[in-house]
Order: C-alpha cells, then sequence, then structure tokens
C-alpha cells in the first residue's frame, strides 16, 4: 500500500475537459503514491483514456491542475515539461509501433532522439529492454511480423527504454486472447516488482485490474465515483460502482420512473 502521508508522485486537482460542448472531464481530482500500481476502470466513453494523455500532456485540460513531483505540469513551458516526459513511458493501446523501423529501430528511437549516447551503448540497452519483455532474438523483426500480444511487449519495451520512473498503460489487454493478456499482466507485476516505478493502468478488464492492482478508482460519466484496494471497491455499495463489477447493462439500471419522465418531457 502506498505511503499516503508523502507527497504524491501525480496529484490530478479539479481537472475539467471539454471536446467542443462535451465534458469529457468533470472535476476530476485523484492522488497516485510513489511505486504504486493504480488502475484506473470504467466503461467505453467514460473519460479514463483522456485523463491518462493528460498525464502526458497529449490533451489539454479545459481547466485544473496537474502536479508531478510537485511541479504543475499543465502551466509549464513545452520545454521544461520535456524533462518530465523523459522519465515518463507510455504503451498506447494500438503499440503506436512505427511499422517502416525493425522492432530493434523501435525501441531504441528514444535513445537516439533524447540522448547522446554512443551506438554500441544504444543497442545494448535496447537488448536488454527486449530481453526484459519477452522479444530477444525478435530485434530484426518488423511489426507486421509479430502477434498482437508480440507488438504489446515491444511497444512496452520502447516505454521502458529511457528507464521511466512512470509507466502509463492505455487498455493493455485490449485486443489480446486471455492467455496473451494474462501474460501482458504478469509482466506489469515483475515490472513492479524489479523497479518500483509508479503505474498507472486504464482498463476495463476486470481480473487483470484486481490482479495487477494496489488500489483502484472506478470512472462514470467523466467523474471518479469511487477510489480504494481492490477489496474496497468490490465491498463498494454505490451502485455506479456495482453496475460496473456486476456488468449491469445502462437499460436495467436505470430508475424506470425518471426514464419515463424523461420520455414525456
Amino acid at each position: 500500500m502506498p505511503n499516503e502521508n508523502e507527497e504524491p508522485m501525480i496529484r490530478v486537482d479539479d481537472l475539467v475537459t471539454h471536446f467542443g460542448e462535451r465534458r469529457i472531464l468533470n472535476h476530476v481530482s485523484l492522488d497516485i503514491y510513489r511505486g504504486e500500481t493504480l488502475v484506473i476502470l470504467g466503461g467505453s466513453g467514460t473519460g479514463k483514456s483522456t485523463l491518462l494523455r493528460h498525464l502526458v500532456r497529449l490533451e489539454t485540460p479545459t481547466s485544473g491542475h496537474i502536479y508531478i513531483k510537485g511541479q504543475d505540469v499543465c502551466h509549464m513551458p513545452e520545454e521544461q515539461f520535456n524533462q518530465y516526459r523523459r522519465k515518463m513511458g507510455m504503451l498506447f493501446q494500438s503499440a503506436a509501433l512505427f511499422n517502416s523501423m525493425t522492432i530493434e529501430e523501435n525501441v531504441s528511437l528514444p535513445l537516439r532522439e533524447l540522448t547522446k549516447l554512443e551506438e554500441p551503448t544504444i543497442r545494448i540497452m535496447t537488448r536488454i529492454k527486449l530481453d526484459l519483455v519477452g522479444l530477444s532474438g525478435f530485434e530484426d523483426f518488423m511489426p507486421s511480423q509479430l502477434s498482437g500480444g508480440m507488438k504489446k511487449r515491444a511497444g512496452l519495451a520502447r516505454a521502458l527504454a529511457m528507464d521511466p520512473e512512470i509507466l502509463l498503460f492505455d487498455e493493455p489487454s485490449a485486443g489480446l486472447d486471455p492467455i496473451t493478456a494474462a501474460g501482458i499482466d504478469m509482466l506489469i507485476l515483475r515490472l513492479k516488482q524489479a523497479f518500483r516505478m509508479t503505474i498507472v493502468v486504464v482498463t476495463h478488464e476486470l481480473p487483470s485490474a484486481f490482479l495487477i492492482a494496489d488500489r483502484m478508482t472506478v470512472m462514470q460519466g467523466g467523474e471518479i465515483v469511487a477510489v480504494g484496494t481492490p477489496d474496497e471497491i468490490r465491498n463498494n455499495t454505490d451502485p455506479r460502482v456495482q453496475q460496473f463489477m456486476n456488468r449491469v447493462p445502462d437499460d436495467e439500471n436505470r430508475d424506470v420512473q425518471a426514464y419515463l419522465r424523461n420520455l414525456t418531457e
């Protein structure tokens, strides 16, 4: 469990985001502590991936703040934020590999672009990261030659290239069969044990979430409706949490009278 007496590694404070007229995040506040694995749960369209993208400043909020190691990163110059970004790795849902590059070239790209390391050192570090995710021997393969799970592992190796303090995952199990998805879960657990990184995982896969999480937060309608340990979330009596945990469709979860009033107004 995190030490909640210490300053959070990441603090999200009253974040509001609009896409056009639509409000995507509605006054979201959340603390994420050093060395913990926080899982953000929620159905499609609840704002969880948007929240994750804010942490690496791929999205800009309408209002609110994000503090990383005590510094407000929402409003600092891009050049200054790049120093923080170098210590953050992200595995995108699609893995986001460059199809024209080999796996080794994909993984080594951050090292070539952001450091002044010599080529032999880059090569060694790249191969260490590929070995860490179980892709030793696949250095010269192209992304098109890999399975979905192998692409995710290659994307993770690239996210690890700069030895990040913060590692972000957007739907790491999406599109994978159960056995391959379980392998990704075990890889996340090994990374946590080996490096004590702060890990944030966005998912809607409950078995994965309960396996890897130190704490969880449940989002609905752009809001955080619950935060707690896996046991606290499992036993939370909020109807919105129970709807998600018990996989109850919206139509069955509506208040019938309110639904009828909405139709007649």
